[in-house]
């Protein structure tokens, strides 16, 4: 899928960019004027091209994310504001813009790591639903749904096939029991892996409920 695609060359180009910044930056603390501009000169074009894959397939990535929230939102500026920051510091040789440029851009890591924590914690359903399997009116797709709705549909839609963060739509799907689990458990891509987050049964009614969302 394209959004996985480009999700993987985006973090390779992300970590290239911060590379670029962290040697520029220590050149400059070091006082190494002249090895700044000369790897400044040899870098330019690679430079241009990284700078550009990283605003593209970032812009892409974007508009296909399944939730904005404050830190993702606080990610972007991050990122907005090291730039400017960093275009100064390397030209004025101004080290304190480049050096917060650098934190901006370690921060903006750190917050997507922790956006994406967020979107792998078990997050409880609000639905008056019943959840135990002995009792007389459960209903195994029922629970699933309420199961799915608090933790997949974020991206995955209310009919499964929203694809928002890369997610498969599920309408589609042919994947066995067996492989849905495994693929709930372990993540797949920009799905974060929900390993011991549900019981048995909760897995059940869970993979249950996906199943029945495919096309007819």
């Amino acid at each position: 899928m394209l959004f996985t695609a480009l999700f993987h060359t985006h973090k390779f180009v992300v970590l290239l960019f911060a590379a670029i910044y962290l040697i520029k930056t220590i050149l400059l603390l070091t006082g190494s004027t002249n090895g700044l501009d000369k790897f400044t000169k040899i870098i330019k074009i690679p430079e241009i091209v990284i700078s550009l894959l990283f605003l593209l397939t970032g812009g892409y990535l974007v508009m296909g994310i399944a939730a904005f929230d404050m830190l993702f939102i606080l990610k972007l500026v991050f990122v907005f504001a090291s730039i400017p920051l960093a275009i100064i510091g390397f030209k004025k040789k101004k080290k304190l813009f480049a050096v917060i440029s650098i934190f901006l851009i370690i921060g903006a890591y750190g917050l997507a790591e922790v956006h994406k924590a967020r979107m792998g914690k078990r997050h409880d359903f609000k639905e008056e639903v019943i959840t135990n399997p002995t009792a007389q009116n459960y209903v195994l797709n029922l629970h699933g749904k309420a199961l799915y709705n608090a933790q997949c549909m974020v991206c995955h839609g209310n009919n499964g096939d929203a694809g928002l963060s890369g997610a498969k739509n599920l309408q589609l799907s042919k994947k066995t029991e067996a492989e849905i689990a495994t693929i709930i458990n372990s993540g797949k891509s920009t799905m974060p892996k929900m390993d011991g987050k549900f019981n048995a049964q909760e897995m059940k009614a869970l993979v249950s409920y996906v199943k029945s969302l495919r096309a007819k």
